[in-house]
This record gives C-alpha cells, sequence and structure tokens, in this order.
C-alpha cells in the first residue's frame, strides 16, 4: 500500500480549467447571456448557489448529450496545472477535483488527468438530451467542504496537509477547512477571507506556497 503523505483538492471551472462550463452550455442553448450573468452573481457571492444553478440548468432544456464532446475539446487547462499534479502524485500527494460544474466534463477531465477522486452534479438526461433538472444532492460550498474532510479521512492525511484551490464564493468553506487554502484567480468575495492568494493563471506560482513536498 503506498504511503499518502497530503491530499490537494482542487476546484474545477475557473480554477483548473479558464472556462465555466455552464457559460459554454449556455451558448449552445442560445442563452449564453442570461447564462453567464447569473453564474458571474453565484461566483461573487451576490445568489445562492444552488437557486442559481437550477436556474441555469432549466434553461438548458433539450439541449443533446453530444454537446458535451463539442465543449471538451474547447476547454483549456489553467497554465502548468498538468506539472503541478504530475509534481503533487510525484511527492504522494493525492489530488481530487470538486465541481459546482457537472460529471459529463469532469469525469472526463479527471481520467484524462490520472485523478481518480472527484465529485460534481449530475444533469438528468432524456432520451439523450438534458431535461433541465438536476438528479441527487448538489455540490454546494457545503458539500466542497465535506467532501475534502471525507477524502482527508479516508486517505488518512493529516488536515495540515490538506490542500484546497478555488476561485468562487463556493469554495470559501472548503478554503477556510484546508490545511492550506489558495484563492486561485479568484473573485474579490474570496480575496477578502483568503490571505494566500495566486492572481496570474499559472499553477507553478501555486506550487511555491506549498512547503512540505
Amino acid at each position: 500500500m503506498k504511503t499518502i503523505n497530503g491530499l490537494c483538492v482542487l476546484d474545477v471551472d475557473g480554477t483548473l480549467i479558464e472556462e465555466e462550463v455552464i457559460d459554454l452550455l449556455g451558448k449552445e442553448a442560445e442563452c449564453e447571456e442570461e447564462v453567464a450573468l447569473l453564474t458571474a452573481q453565484a461566483m461573487r457571492g451576490e445568489l445562492d448557489f444552488e437557486a442559481s444553478l437550477k436556474s441555469r440548468v432549466s434553461l438548458l432544456k433539450g439541449l443533446s448529450i453530444n454537446v458535451f464532446d463539442k465543449i471538451y475539446h474547447e476547454l483549456h487547462l489553467s497554465k502548468n496545472v498538468v506539472q503541478f499534479i504530475k509534481t503533487l502524485k510525484e511527492s504522494q500527494i493525492e489530488v481530487g477535483l470538486v465541481s459546482g460544474g457537472f460529471t459529463n466534463i469532469v469525469e472526463r477531465l479527471a481520467k484524462d488527468l490520472g485523478i481518480s477522486l472527484f465529485a460534481a452534479n449530475q444533469l438528468e438526461i432524456k432520451d439523450r438530451q438534458l431535461t433541465g433538472k438536476l438528479i441527487g444532492p448538489i455540490i454546494s460550498r457545503e458539500v466542497k467542504e465535506e467532501r475534502l474532510i471525507r477524502w482527508a479521512k479516508e486517505l488518512q492525511v493529516p488536515f495540515e496537509r490538506t490542500i484546497a484551490i478555488g476561485d468562487g464564493a463556493n469554495d470559501l468553506k472548503m478554503l477556510k477547512s484546508a490545511g492550506l487554502g489558495i484563492a486561485f484567480c479568484a473573485k474579490d468575495i474570496v480575496k477578502k477571507e483568503i490571505n494566500l492568494q495566486v492572481d496570474k493563471r499559472d499553477f507553478g506560482k501555486v506550487l511555491e506556497m506549498i512547503d512540505f513536498l
């Protein structure tokens, strides 16, 4: 059994990747401006995340699931994030993804990056189309924190050796709970509450902040 020396939990949209997937879905559903506005307000903490997510998902009703292949190929990983993940793994630090986005994209990102731990929202699909509804629990700020705690316990990682990285209001609880919480290209509400900050979209800068590699 391999020794695990730490745990790093990454937000996905706006952190691991540059884009907000739901905004791209909104574009495909021809309601880009409405969705993007709701996303921005939720990330700034101006709207309840769960209510905002349900509103945005309802606008996607009727989209074909084929849209996920198209969108996946439009995504851009943040600079140096692949090397960042590789370096953590070489130091026996487990990596997990926790996202207010969707399993259709997050599961694929996790697989391509060699990450086994991930949690994201599940979209309801009928006849190969989105119904505009979600299935199961929503990955809220409380659930993000809970996943960090649960994974650390399961991996028997001391909490001072946990890292959380995110950019939006729904990442705050997890960032505050982790041994090392890092605000990455974050919204103002996050910057006000999290001391460690990286304002350049470069995970090489994040690596410099981790002192137990």
